[in-house]
């Protein structure tokens, strides 16, 4: 199911979703005195997606409404994974979103002593034991959801042995794989993750933070309630996968902590959009290899392509927004985010004329050898913004598609014997169509009504039609990336058996080609927003130099999405 209903709503007028039902709850009933403390937790693990600026404008966003505060805290509890590169990736996302976390970032390795420690009292307390099966004996003895799990032969190992197989694990006397630390709960529990979970494996990778000091790690279900305590967080907030994890989340926290304050976690939908992959594992796969030009590709659905590709934070927040807070799984249709940077570049970005697939059109009796300055608006939205100008002169570029030789109707462009409006200036007429020996359209050749343009005798003459060109003695060659979709199907996961997931990859998802712009476009920086009217949205890619700009499209200037929703 696809939900693309839009909250039209300001924050103002809006109704609270069910997270802030159970904070103003809190807030009146003054658990944990009246605090609202939140965490965004990633894995630094990989780069950020769009499904994370969800869970960030979430979190952030309720800290902010209640007066509270947000931790950045990474779960780096894997070294094999992890790396600053992610690190320092995740925490540039979260500032350009617009957040500011609460101190310094803080690391689940910040509690690796504490949470040894606690450790050792579930063993002296007889609650966890080390137990020396690999892990697929000990995933064969978990049961199903149907039948029991079975029980270690090492589970009821005494607290002193125990006690001692844990130091020597902490001190490097096992390999990798050789045994684990598993909580003593109930392998008959119809939770299986009550099954005796893993809390400790052993592992030499050297850390990014740590060294080697430590070759011990927590694992997640084990470390994350904890660091939420230690950290004061009051609303622990996760997507809905982990709704069944929370009740174990509980049972270490009753078991380790004596104060009336608990962090209380809180699930919700993850973000689901049509088109779009939001598997970090297959996100990365994409990048390893090569089907997509790293983690910033304008294709990928990371916070870094998205920004490469155009998107504001602004409209991403306002996306976040719209979509609201579900208890359960949904998909979004991804036009919904595309309304969304269209709507916020809309108010932003400066208008300019490119011919993306140019043809030449002659003014035949428009005078040889003159420049005129016609003056163009640089957003309508915002008069500030005031007005350039653009020089006109005998030769044009338009798009090869405002031309047709046999249109159909309601064709409102340029045809044999039609009239349009040239942007800002002139009204023509199409008299004759030059081709060469293959029949290619090369030149189209117009008269030009002298008094049409604006203060002209004949200014206010309608045509149905309005199309945009540039100077061809003035125009610039820019080259410009044209990105779709990466996906081909709404639903890239839905793979029929035997197929690999990667065969739904779009193969035009990039086409690059060579612009006619008119020469303001040659004088411009990295990450400037314009709109090539009658075109798209369009930013300025980091790989632009001098004398050699590169323009990416951010969204196509057709509403497509709001088509939909309305009909």
């Amino acid at each position: 199911m696809s939900d693309s209903t839009p909250n039209t709503g300001s924050e103002n007028t809006r109704s609270l979703h069910f997270i802030e039902e159970i904070v103003e709850a809190n807030l009146r009933d003054g658990k944990n005195d009246g605090r609202v403390h939140t965490r965004f937790p990633p894995e630094p693990n990989g780069y950020l997606h769009i499904g994370h600026a969800k869970s960030i404008c979430l979190n952030f966003g309720l800290a902010q409404k209640y007066n509270g505060k947000t931790n950045l805290r990474f779960d780096d509890t894997n070294p094999t994974k992890e790396d600053v590169e992610y690190v320092d990736s995740i925490k540039e996302d979260v500032r350009w979103l617009g957040f500011n976390w609460e101190g310094d970032e803080r690391y689940a390795s910040d509690y690796f002593d504490q949470l040894y420690l606690w450790a050792e009292k579930l063993i002296i307390d007889g609650k966890a034991y080390v137990d020396d099966q690999t892990a697929e004996e000990i995933s064969r003895q978990r049961g199903t959801v149907t039948t029991p799990g079975t029980e270690s032969p090492y589970r009821n190992r005494g607290v002193d042995e125990n006690l001692t197989l844990f130091r020597k694990m902490r001190d490097g006397g096992f390999a990798e794989g050789a045994c684990v630390l598993r909580a003593k709960i109930d392998m008959a529990h119809t939770n299986m993750f009550f099954r005796d979970p893993i809390l400790y494996r052993i592992s030499y990778t050297p850390h990014h933070r740590t060294g080697t000091k430590w070759c011990i790690y927590p694992m997640y279900d084990y470390a994350h309630g904890q660091s939420d305590y230690l950290e004061g967080i009051t609303h622990s907030i996760c997507t809905l996968e982990f709704e069944v994890h929370r009740p174990l989340y509980d049972w270490f926290l009753d078991q380790l902590i004596d104060t009336d304050y608990r962090p209380r976690q809180i699930e919700f939908a993850r973000l689901n959009l049509t088109y779009t992959v939001m598997s970090k594992r297959k996100l990365l796969e994409l990048v390893k290899n090569n089907y997509v030009n790293g983690w910033d590709d304008p294709r990928m659905p990371t916070i870094c392509g998205l920004r490469r590709r155009g998107y504001t934070p602004e409209s991403l927040r306002a996306f976040a927004d719209r979509i609201g807070v579900a208890r359960r799984d949904n998909v979004i249709d991804v036009g919904l985010l595309e309304f969304s940077v269209r709507e916020d570049l809309n108010k932003r970005a400066r208008r300019a004329l490119a011919v993306l697939n140019p043809v030449k059109l002659v003014l035949t009796n428009y005078p040889e050898n003159q420049t005129e300055w016609l003056t163009a608006i640089n957003n309508p939205e915002n008069p500030d913004e005031g007005t350039r100008q653009m020089p006109f002169s005998r030769e044009l570029f338009i798009e090869r598609d405002d031309f047709m030789e046999n249109p159909p109707k309601k064709f409102f462009r340029l045809f044999p014997g039609g009239e349009v409006r040239l942007k800002y200036g002139y009204i023509i007429r199409c008299e004759e169509v030059v081709k060469d020996e293959a029949g290619e359209i090369t030149e189209i050749r117009c008269s030009c009504d002298m008094d049409s343009k604006t203060g002209g005798a004949t200014a206010n003459r309608k045509v149905k039609g309005t199309i945009h060109w540039v100077s061809a003695a003035h125009a610039a060659d820019v080259e410009v990336r044209l990105f779709d979709r990466l996906f081909k199907a709404i639903d890239p996961d839905d793979v029929p058996e035997g197929h690999d997931w990667k065969e739904g990859l779009n193969p035009d998802s990039l086409k690059v080609v060579t612009a006619k712009a008119e020469p303001s476009l040659t004088e411009v920086s990295p990450w400037q927003h314009f709109q090539f009217e009658r075109v798209g949205y369009f930013n300025v890619d980091p790989d632009t130099q001098p004398g050699a700009v590169v323009f990416n499209r951010t969204v196509a200037l057709k509403d497509t999405w709001a088509k939909v929703a309305g009909e």
